[in-house]
């Protein structure tokens, strides 16, 4: 942010000096800029100025919003025109769908315990939902079971969230981090609920949530 040539310190500078005046002025970098795009909040900047005499962006410092970004909204899915790979297609759109449907009910399930789903914060991994109960704070991963293969979207489902939650707790080691792993509907084997026990992993799935 600080090319003299494209002007990014005279930016940041103005943006200084409206704030001074009273008027908010969000600034975000290039990693805040894209999750804009993608539809997910991005955290507003701080200005400080360097030892050189420089205006740049720092984050601002929290807590929890390290983990957890902004309320957690539902994605738009929509149908693909027939073609030669309808069949695949197909199924892809309908685990989308499913997807989100799941991810719409934890939602509601949550908020009638009086519990906020939210986004990841920006800077930390990509999880489906995460919320807070006290100081313990659970990311989870929804797969649809949709138009695939059981096993496969469980083992994926399962190696993603224990990825994330070991990410979380290296970068937060004196945040308590819960991995949930959220299915669309009851697994058909009963062995996974045992294997997630073993590798402490809660596992849930709609339309109960039996377990949050």
């Amino acid at each position: 942010m600080s090319d003299d040539r494209r002007a990014y310190s005279s930016t940041l500078v103005a943006a200084e000096a409206e704030r001074g005046r009273g008027r908010h002025v969000c600034v975000v970098d290039a990693a805040g800029f894209s999750a804009l795009l993608r539809g997910r909040p991005a955290p507003c900047l701080e200005l400080r100025r360097a030892r050189t005499g420089r205006v740049r962006p720092v984050a601002a410092t929290t807590t929890e919003a390290r983990v957890l970004g902004g309320p957690l909204r539902l994605r738009r899915t929509g149908r693909r025109a027939p073609g030669d790979l309808t069949l695949d297609l197909s199924r892809l759109d309908a685990a989308t769908v499913a997807h989100e449907a799941t991810v719409g009910a934890l939602i509601e399930h949550l908020s009638r315990r009086g519990i906020e789903a939210c986004t990841n914060a920006a800077g930390a991994p990509e999880f489906d939902a995460g919320w807070s109960q006290g100081e313990d704070i659970f990311v989870a991963e929804v797969k649809s079971l949709t138009g695939a293969r059981e096993d496969q979207q469980i083992r994926l489902g399962i190696g993603q969230i224990l990825d994330y939650a070991h990410q979380l707790r290296s970068a937060h080691p004196s945040t308590v981090i819960h991995p949930v792993l959220v299915l669309e509907k009851r697994p058909s084997a009963d062995r996974w609920a045992g294997l997630a026990d073993g590798v402490g992993l809660r596992l849930i799935w709609a339309p109960d949530f039996t377990g949050i």
